[in-house]
């Protein structure tokens, strides 16, 4: 078979298995989710189960701005994309399924809150870190902490989609990158908005025995 044929063949299979909503959701949400060894100051409560597995790649961003008697950057918003992964004939398809962002939660009367909106169905959840860790048996030098994040928000989308509102937690595991700038902030570039790469691995949790 030449190179030919099996793009066309490959081309078909993913329009094929992309082409319903239903079809992406069975694949995506799952209950053997496997979930690696977390530190115990994230741990996420008994009851819960992980269902979703999203690879993140996007930006951590910093603004600068005056602290004390100097300057310095400051976490301003997360900005990323996740994609589920499907291994496909030796290579790897990244299909989007979720974007990551700050916006007002109408739970909290407008809070700004960490967002995660799904690409299928457009509902979405806001979330409050309630644990952290820069352990080094688990954290990669120089990246961003591990989280977890509780869920304090939830809203269908506009056609009533709920694919993410039963989430109760998310953990932000696997990270690499996103770190605040260590200069370039002063009294020249009060305001300017430094935007740093990251990766990571968000899970997604809901009640155990929960359906959507």
């Amino acid at each position: 078979m030449n190179k030919t044929v099996q793009h066309l063949i490959k081309a078909i299979v993913i329009a094929i298995s992309l082409h319903s909503e239903p079809a992406m959701a069975q694949s995506f949400f799952t209950n053997s989710i496997k979930v690696p060894n977390v530190p115990a100051e994230i741990k996420v409560p008994e009851g819960n189960t992980a269902y979703l597995k999203g690879y993140a790649a996007g930006t951590q961003n910093y603004v600068c701005l005056p602290s004390g008697t100097g300057f310095a950057w400051r976490f301003l918003a997360p900005q990323a994309t996740l994609f589920y992964v499907y291994p496909l004939w030796g290579t790897q398809i990244f299909q989007q399924i979720t974007t990551h962002f700050l916006s007002p939660n109408p739970v909290e009367a407008g809070t700004a809150r960490p967002t995660w909106q799904s690409s299928l169905d457009s509902s979405a959840v806001w979330g409050r870190a309630t644990g952290s860790s820069i352990d080094p048996a688990y954290v990669a030098q120089g990246a961003i902490p591990w989280l977890r994040v509780e869920i304090v928000g939830a809203q269908t989308g506009p056609m009533g989609g709920r694919l993410l509102v039963e989430t109760t937690f998310i953990h932000r595991l696997n990270t690499f990158g996103g770190i605040a700038p260590t200069s370039g902030c002063g009294a020249s570039t009060v305001g300017n908005v430094a935007f740093v790469p990251y990766t990571t691995d968000y899970y997604f949790y809901k009640a155990s025995g929960k359906s959507f």
